[in-house]
């Protein structure tokens, strides 16, 4: 067992798996509804950018490559300064939804090189302009961009350009759970001398200032290079630094007086030893501070062409005389020793060094992307933050029925800057990719979204904070099966985790309830899921109140439901075999499941016409009308597929009793029976789809011309990029075409992606359930691959050749490129010092591969690393 194991090992014991210290800082405070206070619920206007420097946030904190203890007391980061900004580099800029062309947008370049659960080792590659950093540049020019156009990004303004940059590598490594070495590592990438500012920060969270009864922390000079923070809840910690040309304390407070004009609380505020640094503010008074609470060394570099600095800090619990006695290097190679120990343990063996740097790559952006996420709606509401006046329309506006929520946690996000808050359907994908490497956390996560302090007490769980009553897929049940088999596999197929089964399916229980009598309102087993996470493959908002004569009744909703049933069965069963009292259950998820499969299949949601499955417009004056959009809508009704095993069924005599009667009962009355058997085959298939309509499906699915792509599953069938749909209601158009890359429509105010681009998660749901009825039918069924090729494949075969396409977009071609990284940018990537950087991006353009919206989306697309791991057996290892 390797030293990593050990630890984990260790935590899965504690009542939270998680350690006391870790990467959990924000990277992105500002623009967010924890911060938002106005009257319109302008997150992004009421605190922009430009107020971070200079304004104490309310419910967290924000930083470059920065960590934290679990409750966020005391926060370490990395702020930097070229000599060239009107601001220190202290947090990551980009561009707010109404600024972008494309909705919100990161504009920096940085990467998660290495992390492991336990965070003793990690880190972080930041890329910092030599000239100055080009924010009104970005903003310019995004805003004059239409949604027709790309996206202007960082790379494309030329401050990159003859490698006139720094690599800034920060790494962390702890010598214990509270001792933490800390190497910053500064490289100049260009050929001229460069001057460079480093501020490693020390501050404490900012809870004073709106919570009176919390005791103001301290932090003090004990001697030179030793810093003393104090915390009546946290203890004492101790900053060691090497000797700084310049030190300053100050108050993490807002200035009041430079932003509103008003008095401030203290003589100095967050934003002072930034004023000191570029501009010599107060500078000789400041210094003479020996106590506040944030606090920078600093360090200001002449950097020769190609030269390397790296300066040693440590953060620590522990007083010692001489911190670095032992070397200060030699805790970091330790670390990096064993991280390596451990992914060596756990990974696939005989992949290639591209592939598994791609799969460590994908991990660390999981745990990077674990965040301190403090929200108490009911606080939110009833108090304001010191700046705007209390107002009605929040007691009535933005989430004001969640009152509930008192959410303070480590939780994962799917990107700390793009979506720094937890979304319901993205943690799902998330803790499959993580139960590979930290399976106690993967269930802790899935479990804690279903928690009294998260689920509303009518059984919905929270999307996320812009929207809590969003309805995102119901993947939680689906989700919980998928890390349960993991564990057993890690395991060596020894009994599974029950206790965690039986947690999630009596929380899961309740929730399923408040679907069906929220999202059923006709009783007919046809839901209205409304957004569901595809916010823009219709078209129009599937949000929106539709005339009162009309309903829209969903294939996806009603597939998520099929497979959210199902897999309540799977999870019952599975329970059952342990514990009988879960038997009937079984039994009644089955044949609710039966009469969602019916209705999705009789009552007018499959076009004969053009074999696919559509949502259809119901009114009460006329025919139901098919919205002949074939997009994922259609493919969802793909991934309600189950398969058990006959012996199992001989344990399970209730069960088998019932359903045998319920099918006989459906055959005889001419109804309608998802369930297949094969002569001599020990395996039942039970599946949303029959055989013939899942051929049709797969015909459309693997055409080069309508969803399948280079790089996988189109959201989109190219088919109405030649062939646009429209649809009239109440005297309005509305229209939808393909487009492989960003959508050219502003629903959700502009962040509008999901229309032609591929997307991990749906290609990941895809594969598994093409290797579910793969598993069925064996040598039975084939198919054409591509179609109209002729070339005949198992549908085993065709989910391993859509894996390798998905797997492709990642790694490097014969040419040492990675599509993921568009041409335009092949002069950064083909540089030997940025050519093994990988991004996770939101989706990929449909044409090309290129990676769009989000760039550091682990949030599902950490996934690839879940995807490499599972073909791997399948792959020479010269492929992978």
């Amino acid at each position: 067992m390797t030293a990593e194991q050990q630890r984990l090992l260790s935590n899965a014991k504690t009542e939270v798996p998680l350690e006391k210290w870790g990467p959990y800082l924000a990277e992105r405070q500002w623009g967010t509804v924890r911060e938002d206070y106005s009257e319109n619920g302008d997150a992004w206007n009421y605190f922009p950018f430009e107020h971070a420097a200079s304004r104490a946030y309310r419910w967290g904190e924000d930083g470059i490559a920065g960590i934290s203890d679990m409750f966020q007391n005391l926060c370490f980061a990395v702020g930097m300064w070229n000599g060239q900004d009107n601001i220190v580099k202290e947090r990551l800029f980009g561009l707010g939804n109404y600024d972008g062309n494309h909705g919100e947008d990161v504009k920096e370049l940085y990467y998660y090189l290495d992390n492991i659960p336990s965070h003793y080792f990690m880190r972080y590659l930041y890329k910092y302009p030599q000239a100055a950093f080009p924010y009104e540049q970005l903003l310019t020019e995004n805003r004059k961009r239409s949604a027709l156009d790309e996206e202007f990004e960082i790379l494309d303004t030329g401050v990159f350009n003859d490698n006139h940059y720094f690599d800034i590598d920060i790494t962390y490594a702890k010598y214990d759970k509270t001792d933490i070495g800390i190497r910053i590592t500064v490289k100049n990438r260009s050929g001229s001398a460069a001057p460079l500012t480093l501020l490693p920060t020390l501050w404490f969270y900012n809870r004073w200032q709106m919570e009176p009864e919390s005791i103001k922390p301290s932090m003090m000079l004990k001697k030179p290079g030793v810093v003393k923070a104090t915390h009546s809840r946290l203890g004492d910690y101790y900053l060691y630094y090497p000797a700084a040309d310049e030190q300053y304390f100050t108050e993490n407070e807002t200035n009041f007086e430079k932003l509103y004009g008003k008095p401030n609380l203290t003589a100095f505020t967050k934003d002072a030893i930034q004023q000191a640094v570029i501009y010599g503010e107060n500078k000789t008074e400041l210094a003479s501070l020996v106590a506040g609470t944030k606090f920078s060394p600093v360090y200001h570099l002449q950097m020769q062409p190609a030269e390397e600095k790296v300066l040693f800090l440590r953060l620590s619990s522990h007083y010692m005389e001489d911190p670095f006695e032992q070397g200060a290097n030699y805790i970091f190679k330790l670390r990096e020793q064993e991280a390596d120990a451990f992914y060596q343990a756990i990974l696939p063996k005989d992949l290639s060094s591209d592939a598994i740097n791609i799969q460590r790559q994908a991990f660390a952006g999981l745990l990077w992307n674990k965040q301190y996420y403090h929200y108490d709606i009911e606080k939110w509401i009833q108090f304001g933050d010191g700046i705007a006046h209390n107002n009605e329309v929040r007691a009535h506006g933005r989430n004001w029925d969640w009152q509930h929520i008192k959410n303070q946690d480590i939780i994962l996000m799917p990107d700390k800057w793009e979506y720094p808050w937890y979304a319901a359907w993205d943690l799902a994908f998330q803790c499959i990719a993580l139960a590979r490497i930290d399976v106690v956390f993967a269930k802790h996560q899935l479990s804690l979204i279903m928690r009294e302090w998260y689920m509303k007490p009518d059984g919905q769980l929270p999307a996320y904070e812009w929207s809590f009553s969003d309805v995102n897929p119901p993947l939680q049940a689906w989700s919980a099966l998928e890390i349960y088999q993991i564990e057993k596999k890690q395991k060596g197929n020894g009994p599974g985790d029950i206790n965690f089964l039986k947690k999630v399916f009596h929380k899961l229980l309740i929730n399923f309830t408040w679907w069906i009598n929220r999202k059923d309102p006709n009783g007919k087993n046809i839901f209205q899921g409304g957004f569901l996470g595809l916010d823009n493959i219709g078209a129009f908002n599937r949000n929106m109140p539709l005339h009162s004569e009309m309903k829209l009744e969903q294939a996806d909703g009603t597939s998520w439901m099929g497979m959210y049933a199902l897999n309540m069965m799977d999870i019952a069963l599975e329970i059952a075999l342990y514990d009988p009292s879960f038997e009937d259950t079984a039994t009644k998820f089955f044949e609710h499941f039966v009469l969602i499969a019916e209705s999705l299949n009789e009552l007018g949601m499959w076009n004969e016409e053009d074999r696919f499955y559509y949502d259809v417009l119901v009114s009460k004056s006329g025919d139901p009308l098919h919205l002949r959009i074939q997009s994922i809508v259609g493919l969802t009704t793909l991934f309600a597929a189950s398969i058990i095993r006959k012996p199992a069924l001989k344990n399970l005599k209730d069960f088998t009793k019932r359903i045998s009667w319920y099918e006989n009962y459906r055959k005889e009355n001419g109804k309608f029976w998802p369930n297949e058997e094969k002569h001599g085959s020990d395996k039942i298939l039970i599946s949303l789809i029959p055989k013939e309509r899942l051929v049709f499906l797969l015909e459309r699915i693997l055409s080069e011309t309508e969803f399948l792509s280079e790089g996988g599953i189109r959201g989109l069938s190219k088919y109405h990029k030649e062939h646009p749909y429209e649809v009239t209601m109440d005297g309005v158009l509305y229209r939808i075409q393909y487009d492989p890359g960003d959508a050219t429509s502003d629903f959700f105010g502009g962040n509008s992606n999901w229309r032609g681009p591929i997307w991990i998660p749906i290609n990941y749901l895809l594969i598994r359930s093409i290797l579910q009825y793969g598993r069925f039918y064996q040598d039975s069924l084939k198919v054409e691959y591509p179609t109209g090729s002729g070339n005949q494949l198992t549908l085993l075969e065709v989910a391993t050749e859509l894996t390798k396409r998905v797997i492709s977009l990642f790694l490097k071609d014969e040419q040492g490129k990675r599509r993921l990284n568009g041409s335009q940018y092949d002069w950064f990537y083909d540089l030997p010092e940025n050519n093994d950087l990988v991004l996770f991006y939101e989706y990929f353009n449909g044409d090309t591969g290129r990676g769009l919206g989000a760039s550091h989306q682990t949030g599902w697309t950490a996934l690839v690393a879940e995807l490499i791991s599972e073909i791997h057996k399948k792959l020479p290892a010269e492929d992978l």
